[in-house]
């Protein structure tokens, strides 16, 4: 009897986790536990003797990690096949006489840092068949994605896996509320995994028994599919320097046997699971069989979301009217808010539609922005852009501040992946990047909505106009493009470029992304000096200065440069004005009023 036909009758249970037990057996968090298949066979078989031994009748490979993302980041990318292999063997030969199948473990891809190239999706699959080629050619009996919170990329790896011909259990990671890290919810990712022909669908790591126990009652009810859980050990306590799990085995077993009542037909351990969990899990579960499920007809029903902001409020009310200028300030280094609150009510008094605050850019130290956002509209009356990097807080940390920049009357923000951290001047610091720019917009649109990451209601919405960047400078004009069109598609409705003094640049841009109608403010950067321009041309991600415009700054210096740069700009603006609804002006070293010039001049 085959893997399929013994889920139609019994309960199976399986392994439990395997980085928690290598650890416990000595090997230290900075090894790469997939190499253990090569350089330590015999701990990894010890393993998979112990979970057979407590009455697991699916054992997982110890291949977990085993792709060619992850194991290019420790230069093993060369041995992606032999660990593979090697992972399938081992389990294979642990199961020899026994009645019991080998599930060959595949998950998620290394997480991109930054703006890290993204993977197409032929790309992502084909990385996923190499693992599954080499896991079937060891005798594995079905495939085991697991930990996939990404539902794109999972349906890549169900197609790698489905090419073999093998069975394909496809698991994501729920957290609380019962949806992915990147927003998928338990019914979609159901009905989805269903029709592209997994064989059983479940929810594995995440959140505890409880948690994973409320998500399959909600696949249940979308998908006739047979269901897998493999739940967390409960929330783990850092200890002495280590995780400790505290769910004890009894309750974890009670849990499972709600579990087999909600659909579940395959059930094991994940994060924080030993041995004991899995002979108690196998104790409870023994003689138990699959329940009869009804799947829910859904209707369909239009959720009432609020949408994006107006064009008729805030800064960009007068579009296509008459020109919408923002100039950009920079928070201070210290505590002295003086320079920036007198020019904004500089900028202000002389037309300027909104002030942009960067945060911490090159990855140097300033002054909060969202608190200095808050101070300037309150004392000066003009609305601020807030620019929110993914750089220094991780996705907890920029829910909490995006909210509390919506309690402040923040109304726009501008969404920027940042630059990195060894970027910048303090050399202790990282980068956390737990999300980019793209996921940054989703973000903001899903709060807009009214919920936050997890999709749980947070009230009615903070209402943000949504920003991004775009980089006309860019040598391949039409990769850029395609970005910002994957922005607007997850709720940008306006962007403002790096700096542009490209004319030619400019008209390829608006050719370029003309369908998407949104708002585009072509950055102005005013040069100062021949000093300046070299330094911004060859120095400054993002910046392209033509030659000719090079030449004109050789040899200005102070007052002469100063003026050179504003002809330079006044040029560009004179020239372009036509084509474009509004300008976004960077004055150099902070001199607001260099930017005031240009305002009038603009508004004039």
């Amino acid at each position: 009897m085959n893997f399929l036909e013994r889920l139609h009758s019994e309960i199976l249970v399986g392994d439990g986790a395997i980085g928690t037990m290598l650890y416990s057996k000595g090997v230290g968090l900075d090894v790469n536990f997939e190499h253990l298949n090569l350089v330590r066979p015999s701990l990894v078989a010890e393993l998979h003797a112990e979970y057979l031994a407590a009455g697991a009748r699916v054992i997982e490979t110890n291949t977990f990690g085993a792709n060619h993302t992850k194991l290019t980041a420790i230069g093993l990318e060369r041995k992606v096949r032999e660990i593979n292999r090697r992972g399938a063997e081992l389990a294979r030969e642990a199961a020899a006489g026994r009645e019991v199948f080998v599930a060959g473990s595949i998950g998620p891809l290394a997480r991109l840092k930054g703006e890290e190239k993204e993977l197409s999706p032929a790309e992502m699959t084909v990385i996923f068949r190499e693992q599954a080629e080499a896991l079937a050619e060891g005798g594995i009996d079905l495939f085991q994605l697991e930990t996939f919170s990404d539902l794109p990329q999972l349906l890549c790896a169900l197609a790698a896996a489905k090419a073999t011909g093998l069975p394909v259990v496809a698991s994501m990671a729920f957290l609380e509320g019962g949806r992915t890290g990147g927003g998928t919810d338990a019914e979609t990712a159901a009905r989805q995994l269903t029709a592209v022909g997994a064989d059983l669908i479940g929810a594995n790591c995440g959140a505890g028994p409880l948690e994973i126990l409320a998500t399959l009652r909600r696949m249940a009810a979308a998908t006739d599919l047979p269901l897998a859980a493999f739940a967390n050990s409960g929330f783990p306590e850092y200890v002495d320097g280590r995780y400790i799990y505290r769910t004890t085995p009894d309750y974890f077993a009670d849990r499972a046997r709600e579990m087999v009542a909600a659909g579940a037909c395959l059930i094991g351990g994940c994060c924080g699971t030993t041995p004991d969990h899995i002979r108690l899990l196998a104790e409870r579960l023994k003689g138990m069989r699959p329940v009869a499920r009804q799947v829910a007809v859904v209707a369909g029903v239009t959720e009432s979301k609020p949408g994006p902001p107006s064009r008729t409020d805030g800064f960009l009310a007068r579009w296509g009217k008459e020109p919408v200028v923002t100039v950009e300030l920079d928070p201070p280094r210290g505590l002295d808010c003086g320079k920036v609150l007198a020019g904004s009510r500089a900028l202000k008094a002389a037309g300027a539609d909104a002030i942009n605050l960067a945060e911490n850019p090159l990855a140097r130290v300033r002054m909060g922005n969202i608190a200095l956002a808050s101070l300037i509209q309150r004392e000066v009356g003009i609305e601020v852009i807030v620019h929110i990097t993914c750089r220094d807080r991780n996705l907890l940390g920029l829910q909490s501040d995006l909210m509390g920049a919506s309690l402040l009357g923040i109304r726009s923000i501008l969404a920027v992946t940042g630059d990195p951290a060894r970027l910048g001047e303090h050399a202790g610091a990282t980068s956390v990047f737990d999300l980019n720019s793209f996921t940054l917009i989703k973000l903001l649109a899903d709060l807009n909505a009214g919920v936050n990451g997890l999709g749980n209601p947070i009230g009615d919405g903070t209402g943000f106009t949504i920003g991004c960047a775009f980089n006309p400078n860019s040598p391949k004009m039409e990769v850029q493009a395609a970005r910002l069109v994957k922005k607007v598609k997850n709720g940008a409705v306006f962007a403002q470029t790096q700096p542009l003094y490209d004319v030619d640049r400019l008209d390829e841009m608006l050719e370029r992304t003309a369908r998407l109608g949104i708002p585009i403010l072509p950055g102005i950067l005013p040069l100062v000096s021949e000093r300046n321009c070299d330094y911004l041309h060859n120095e400054v991600p993002g910046i392209v200065i033509p030659e000719a415009i090079r030449q004109r700054m050789r040899g200005k210096e102070k007052e002469a440069g100063v003026r050179e740069g504003l002809a330079i700009a006044r040029e560009f603006i004179e020239t372009v004005r036509g084509r474009v609804g509004g300008f976004y002006l960077m004055p150099p070293f902070g001199k607001y009023e260099i930017a005031v010039e240009l305002v009038k001049f603009i508004k004039g």
